[in-house]
């Protein structure tokens, strides 16, 4: 099964209830749970003493005429700034202060984000968001590495996310959802459980693009941002625990959402509601197809499309796939690859 159906599967049982497994049943049925057991603790006790938090940065940030912009940051450690040092260095500050800078009116950001968060948290994220910030203008949301670092059925995590999605979306505010990160990029993470985190990771990511898009929102993936970074850089891109990124790579994810934000916000002229480019790799797909592809190219945005007045193909609702930022090099191997190499590490074939 390719990752598109995979991520169809998923999407469409998180929709209509049911359920197919936590989020390795299929992957994790080639190796041994002892062996993935050990090579978790094992990672664990190379990444460093987690940090104790992260800084407050629901604030106010920028200056300029007229009403603030309303942005609300919801989700897990990514989206809460642990490991960074004050307010300006986190995701949700930096995207503040881009949006101010290019809006010419201050940004309000109201951060709700929680460090260990997963996805089952977001209903009360919510919450708390909507009570401090009524008529949100746009929302960023990262969710998804500790669903499966803790093994979450995928449709539940994709169902919660969902939800919230569509609650922010009545509440009037654009969704930018930073989709999972591949966590078989991590250092301390041992073969063969890179490859199989790798495979849970983009197979969650996906998913989680197409059930997002469905409820009106749109993604940018994270996929392996910084791996590049940490192997040339690892001092500079992640912290001392060696799992959190950075002030430089929470910069690095912050350039990498900021246009799919501004754009949301209708910010950069030209490229609110452009046509995909094709000399760049973009196109309109069934969403499930643009999902799959995504996730192998980090920055890349997909939101919901229409074609020829309509929103459904015969294949499901289309999508519009853009790179809106600078590719950092060629793109990834079909994605069937990461499964193959799943595959051929734990069977030692």
């Amino acid at each position: 099964m390719s990752r598109a159906s995979r991520a169809r599967h998923i999407a469409a049982a998180a929709a209509y209830g049911g359920g197919i497994g936590a989020a390795g049943v299929g992957a994790a049925g080639l190796v041994g749970y002892g062996l993935l057991k050990a090579e978790a603790r094992l990672a664990r006790r190379i990444v460093g003493k987690p940090f104790e938090g992260a800084p407050d940065d629901s604030d106010v940030y920028g200056s300029g005429l007229g009403r603030p912009v309303e942005l609300v940051v919801l989700g897990d450690s990514l989206a809460a700034g642990m490991g960074c040092d004050n307010r300006f260095q986190t995701i949700g500050g930096v995207l503040a202060t881009g949006v101010s800078a290019l809006a010419g009116r201050p940004v309000r950001l109201t951060n709700r984000a929680e460090i260990g968060g997963e996805s089952s948290w977001l209903a009360g994220q919510v919450d708390r968001a909507l009570q401090a910030c009524t008529h949100p203008d746009v929302a960023v949301v990262t969710i998804g590495g500790n669903d499966v670092t803790h093994r979450i059925d995928r449709t539940e995590s994709v169902r919660d996310l969902a939800d919230a999605v569509a609650r922010l979306r009545e509440a009037g505010a654009e969704v930018v959802v930073g989709t999972c990160p591949d966590l078989g990029t991590i250092e301390p993470v041992a073969q063969p459980l890179k490859a199989i985190m790798r495979r849970w990771s983009r197979d969650l990511a996906a998913a989680q693009t197409v059930a997002v898009v469905e409820a009106g929102g749109r993604t940018v993936s994270l996929g392996d941002l910084l791996s590049n970074d940490f192997l040339s850089q690892p001092d500079q891109m992640f912290s001392h625990d060696r799992f959190h990124p950075s002030p430089a790579g929470y910069a690095r994810a912050a350039a990498a959402m900021l246009p799919s934000v501004c754009a949301a916000l209708g910010l950069w002229a030209g490229e609110t509601d452009r046509a995909p480019d094709r000399l760049r790799g973009e196109s309109v797909d069934p969403v499930s197809v643009a999902a799959g592809r995504a996730v192998s190219r980090p920055g890349t945005e997909v939101s919901p499309a229409d074609v020829g007045g309509r929103g459904h193909g015969p294949r499901g609702r289309w999508a519009k796939l853009l790179r809106r930022r600078r590719p950092d090099g060629p793109p990834d191997a079909e994605e069937v690859d990461d499964d193959a190499t799943a595959h051929a590490l734990a069977t030692g074939s």
